[in-house]
């Protein structure tokens, strides 16, 4: 039986066509959840009120951290050293971990947002920043990071737990990276299309490009993004697909 893992970025109130009634939605679709740590979205109420609805539902709860920069919803890609990556990871965690722990529970995962993701996917020295951070936070957390990129084979390097990431809604590139957004046809906006890359991705384990090359990924955790105007129909139709197909949906967990 094939197995995978659909996450969800939430918690991101700030963020374009988001609020909490969506992710609360979105959480009878996914097995585990990205929440906004308060830098690039997000706040310490939407935070706990996340926390608790993803404790309700029995779903794994992961930190999201992200540059601080609200103006760009973190999205824009910024200077930044090993050293800093450390420190603004470290402290996200931490706040998102005392929400968590709050209600008894403790953190699954950290999946990295938007520019800080990306820039980490691709180089080595931030991506082994933010491995470190997880390292001395709490060795036993997995780290989600864009399949085969820098992330993942830092993590493995350190010997710590990953998802490697695909994504239901966004398109790629031949070397395996995202298409940026702003970038023509960088978003999946067609419920078949979606589908159809679902099915390449979890059943045969690659991508069709922008370019129409094949892409080899691993494919362990389905991202589906929720702050898309197709976040909720998005997900009802991949659960539902999964499901139907006989695919086994859970967490990712060490």
């Amino acid at each position: 039986m094939h197995t995978i893992d659909i996450n969800c970025d939430m918690g991101e109130g700030l963020g374009p066509n988001n609020g909490q009634g969506l992710d609360v939605a979105l959480m009878d679709y996914v097995s585990s959840i990205n929440i906004a740590c308060g830098f690039h979205a997000g706040s310490p109420a939407i935070m706990q009120d996340t926390v608790q609805a993803a404790v309700r539902r029995g779903i794994a709860i992961g930190a999201h951290p992200g540059l601080p920069d609200r103006g760009s919803f973190g999205r824009r890609p910024q200077p930044i050293t090993p050293q800093e990556a450390y420190r603004v990871t470290l402290y996200q965690i931490g706040a998102l971990h005392a929400f968590v722990k709050a209600e008894g529970l403790a953190l699954n995962h950290v999946k990295p947002h938007g520019a800080l993701y990306n820039m980490a996917a691709v180089d080595r020295k931030l991506a082994e920043a933010i491995v470190q951070t997880i390292v001395d936070f709490d060795p036993r957390l997995v780290l989600y990071g864009l399949s085969g990129s820098e992330l993942i084979h830092a993590a493995q390097r350190a010997g710590i737990a990953v998802a490697n990431e695909v994504f239901a809604d966004r398109t790629y590139q031949s070397d395996g990276s995202l298409t940026p957004r702003g970038h023509a046809g960088s978003i999946i906006g067609n419920e078949a299309a979606a589908i159809a890359q679902v099915t390449s991705l979890v059943f045969h384990h690659q991508a069709i490009s922008a370019d129409g090359t094949p892409v080899s990924l691993t494919a362990e955790t389905l991202c589906i993004h929720s702050d898309s105007p197709y976040a909720l129909s998005f997900a009802k139709a991949v659960h539902t697909y999964l499901q139907r197909a006989q695919v086994k949906i859970q967490p990712t967990t060490r």
